[in-house]
């Protein structure tokens, strides 16, 4: 059954997101990560036989990888991902568990062996190629805490007024995801969180970049030089004259259309159900999201200055 499951989930890139071609990639990167952080989990413990011995395991790496995909793309429960594997649901639970962080940690692909893991590694990236850079941030809704826990009003959006994590996207002017930060909980302002990831101190001390941003984040331009461009203030708040109101409107809708991609490429990380809303553990959603963006950047490439699909072959 789970060797049925596996050879249909590879085959159907509508199931995981991702080709056969990139799904053997995964597999051949990952498997001796996962290896060798087995081998040291088994030596870290005594053992009355030689280590090796025993059952061996019912779910081989490639069905783990191809587990976490799924639930990564459809949030499909580990009840329904045990029946299709064949294996109990507390397996299924250890396999996503080990292999979200692996994914997480490969880093944003730009291009064939360039990758992107920190956020001075992205504005060192757009600095040295001159491009613009992107920045918004986006919710995704996750379960209440439990009542009577002190924090449980973190979590609540001052904007959607729901339960939610926050996380900072960074693309770049074609709309590339480069960087997807750790969660912060709800009532984290914009502003607040890029300041927390050290973004005015590496736009300050770094190349000189161009940053796009929303209102959210007005008050950043001060703070790094105007590198981050929000859209302009308004000067009247009454009596505001005709050929102002037409200026300001052509100024931010000019603005608005050049950070428009960041937007898509948001759209395209919650083509992921995962993040469209998770059910799951709030503490394991830095890792679901950054796993998400490498997934989604794994998928693409740039080419000749053109984002194309890896799977054509181009």
């Amino acid at each position: 059954m789970g060797n049925a499951s596996g050879a249909a989930i590879i085959s159907d890139r509508r199931i995981t997101g991702l080709s056969a071609n990139v799904v053997a990639e995964l597999v051949t990167e990952l498997h001796p990560l996962w290896h060798e952080q087995h081998q040291v989990k088994l030596a870290s413990r005594p053992w009355k036989r030689a280590v090796g011995a025993g059952a061996k395991h019912r779910l081989v790496f490639v069905d783990r990888l191809l587990a976490t995909l799924v639930h990564l793309r459809h949030t499909v429960t580990h009840d329904v991902l045990a029946g299709w594997f064949g294996v109990d649901r507390s397996t299924i639970t250890r396999a996503i568990a080990e292999v979200r962080p692996l994914l997480a940690e490969r880093g944003c692909t730009v291009s064939s062996g360039v990758r992107l893991r920190t956020l001075a590694e992205v504005i060192d990236h757009l600095g040295a190629d001159g491009r613009t850079g992107i920045i918004d941030g986006t919710e995704i809704r996750v379960r209440r805490p439990a009542a009577g826990r002190k924090d449980r009003d973190r979590f609540t959006s001052g904007k959607s007024k729901q339960n939610a994590v926050k996380t900072m996207v960074v693309t770049d002017g074609d709309g590339r995801v480069l960087f997807c930060s750790p969660t912060r909980p709800g009532s984290c302002a914009d502003i607040t969180h890029a300041r927390q990831l050290g973004l005015v101190k590496l736009l300050a001390d770094g190349p000189a970049v161009e940053i796009l941003a929303d209102a959210d984040y007005q008050g950043l331009g001060a703070q790094t030089g105007g590198r981050v461009i929000t859209p302009p203030h308004r000067k009247f708040k009454k009596n505001t004259p005709d050929w102002y109101e037409e200026m300001h409107e052509r100024q931010r809708k000019a603005h608005s259309s050049r950070r428009i991609r960041v937007e898509h490429g948001i759209a395209h990380l919650k083509n992921w159900r995962v993040l469209a809303r998770h059910l799951g553990r709030r503490e394991h959603m830095s890792d679901t999201v950054q796993a998400v963006a490498r997934m989604h950047n794994l998928a693409r490439y740039i080419k000749d200055g053109t984002v194309t699909d890896i799977d054509n072959g181009e």
